[in-house]
């Protein structure tokens, strides 16, 4: 498998060279391969959601390389796709047309925005809802359409900023599965970002254990279980405790971080 994403020593500082500067990432060494499902795993703060504005192009990094097949990464582009834990719709847009809204801007005749658009919507399960608007749609939905909306440029790299974090539990094993069966059909490279150990079982091919603040790689663990995952199986079971031993540290430091700072 030929490498999609590759940083080498990436470190990004925020408010650099002032009093308030602080190192979210630090000297990180990561390739996510083509059509990878990687989950990046940590406590809050500890530079996760800043590696994926980084990936995605919407802030520099402030030192280290960056590259897309190969290709330094210097802004936006849309062959990286970005989903946000808000859906972030138009809502005086319907359904179909949030979901055609970057065709649009590319050039694409209504007629083909709307075909494309039908035809992710039906793959999110959300094939009668085109004429909808996102106000008439639950909070899982209006996921599902966020998710089409990104998928209709056919990013080669799909960014998930803890899209379903504030949905109920079995929405949330819902959209998780959603999520897959397009990951296989799109065969995108996907970076998600989570802080739960279940959600990182369920999905991921391999999840990237992050340290406190500044985040660096504490460890990569391949995650080497037949989808759906059987969480009562004894390597699950062993799985979901090596990483909860990881993370109970880093927690415990992230808290004391942040208490220090109040």
């Amino acid at each position: 498998m030929t490498s999609m994403i590759s940083m080498r020593q990436l470190c990004k500082v925020w408010n650099p060279g002032t009093p308030k500067a602080l190192t979210a990432i630090d000297a990180l060494d990561l390739e996510v391969k083509a059509g990878e499902f990687v989950v990046l795993l940590g406590p809050s703060g500890c530079g996760k959601s800043s590696l994926l504005y980084m990936v995605a192009g919407l802030e520099p990094a402030s030192s280290g390389e960056l590259l897309c097949e190969g290709r330094p990464i210097t802004g936006p582009a849309p062959d990286r796709g970005m989903i946000f834990q808000e859906a972030s719709l138009y809502p005086w847009l319907t359904v179909a047309d949030n979901v055609a809204f970057g065709l649009k801007l590319g050039g694409m005749s209504a007629a083909d925005r709307q075909t494309r658009a039908l035809e992710l919507l039906r793959k999110v399960g959300l094939g009668d809802a085109a004429l909808k608007r996102p106000d008439e749609l639950s909070g899982g939905m209006r996921q599902r359409v966020a998710l089409a909306r990104a998928l209709s440029m056919q990013p080669k790299v799909l960014m998930m900023d803890e899209p379903f974090a504030a949905l109920d539990v079995q929405t949330r094993a819902k959209m998780q599965g959603h999520l897959l069966e397009v990951w296989r059909t799109s065969q995108a490279s996907v970076l998600l970002v989570t802080h739960s150990i279940e959600e990182a079982l369920a999905l991921a091919d391999r999840i990237v254990v992050f340290t406190a603040r500044p985040g660096r790689i504490k460890e990569i663990v391949p995650v080497d279980l037949p989808r759906p995952r059987p969480s009562r199986d004894a390597r699950y079971i062993a799985l979901q405790q090596h990483l909860a031993d990881l993370l109970a540290d880093e927690v415990d430091r992230a808290f004391l971080e942040q208490e220090a700072t109040l």
